[in-house]
């Protein structure tokens, strides 16, 4: 029984260091086995590891790739337009050994802030270059941009035992103090823009109006003077059909006249004349009646000659 009760300690505290002893690699990260602080081995196959219990720990590392936001940096490209730039990395730990010796025991938050140094240093640095301007930064040619920001990220971050995949740029705006002046700008601009249309609208409707008002002129003149050529040509033809029946019968002719003055003199329903008795006027009044059936002839015509 006693020496039962002695087994059971010595057991469970074998099964203990034996359990503290294994350690399992998983396929998605690499391991390190240190001693006192030191690297003693390296595991980066999947599988079963085993170290020495209180004496040597294990250090685990994601070997899958990461992804890295970076703080929205500001840029003066050559153009002197500057920009706040947002931009994001993708990364993977490629030196487990050279990772811990860079890092040490800050981990991966420690690399992660250096590696935000060197992304923003390389893009200021790339952005900033002579002969980039922010139209550049702000147009397809930027993938150009970052393969280069990527390249040198990528050089200057082999140190740390991470290799730097990818670096792109989220974001690009003003800032926030140059917002107001360049919308202000940017209205101006339109503002002439509009104006230079407006003032383009109305030097070509100018041109319409003119050139209808010529035409209008043109047509009018024309037409007067077609309508002065036909009531001509009806004045000399009605003095035609006049002269032709004045020679025809001149008494008649007279008489006409007279009725029609007549017709015209004597309008209304009380009409005052003031004249001589014996004006030739009341010719074809006197007589009988008032009215005298033979007409005087015309003055410089010989009278008609009786049956």
């Amino acid at each position: 029984m006693k020496k039962t009760t002695l087994l059971l300690p010595v057991i469970v505290i074998l099964g203990a260091l034996g359990l503290s002893s294994i350690y399992i690699v998983d396929e998605r990260e690499k391991v390190l086995v240190l001693q006192f602080g030191q690297i003693n081995a390296v595991k980066e196959e999947p599988g079963l590891g085993f170290k020495i219990p209180f004496i040597q720990e294990v250090v685990r590392y994601d070997d899958r790739i990461l992804s890295l936001d970076t703080q929205p940096t500001e840029v003066t490209p050559s153009d002197d337009r500057r920009l706040v730039v947002d931009a994001f990395a993708r990364y993977r730990i490629n030196d487990v050994v050279q990772f811990r010796q860079a890092v040490g025991v800050g981990g991966v938050r420690a690399a992660e802030d250096r590696l935000e140094g060197i992304l923003n240093a390389q893009i200021r640095a790339v952005l900033g270059s002579d002969g980039v301007t922010s139209n550049t930064i702000l147009s397809e040619d930027r993938s150009v941009l970052t393969s280069r920001i990527t390249a040198q990220a990528r050089e200057r971050a082999m140190p740390l035992g991470i290799e730097v995949l990818d670096v792109r740029l989220k974001q690009t705006n003003l800032p926030a103090q140059n917002l107001d002046a360049t919308f202000a700008r940017m209205r101006a601009e339109r503002e002439r823009e509009a104006a230079d249309e407006i003032a383009r609208g109305e030097e070509a409707a100018q041109r319409v109006r003119a050139q209808a008002d010529r035409t209008v002129v043109e047509l009018t003149s024309d037409a007067r003077r077609e309508a002065e050529i036909t009531r001509g040509e009806a004045d000399a033809q009605r003095n035609g059909i006049f002269a032709q029946a004045f020679s025809q019968d001149p008494g008649f002719f007279e008489f006409y006249r007279s009725m029609t003055a007549y017709e015209r003199a004597l309008k209304g329903s009380n009409s005052t004349m003031v004249i001589s008795p014996d004006s030739e006027f009341f010719d074809y009044l006197s007589g009988s009646n008032g009215l005298d059936p033979t007409p005087r002839a015309a003055p410089g015509v010989p009278p008609a000659a009786s049956n």
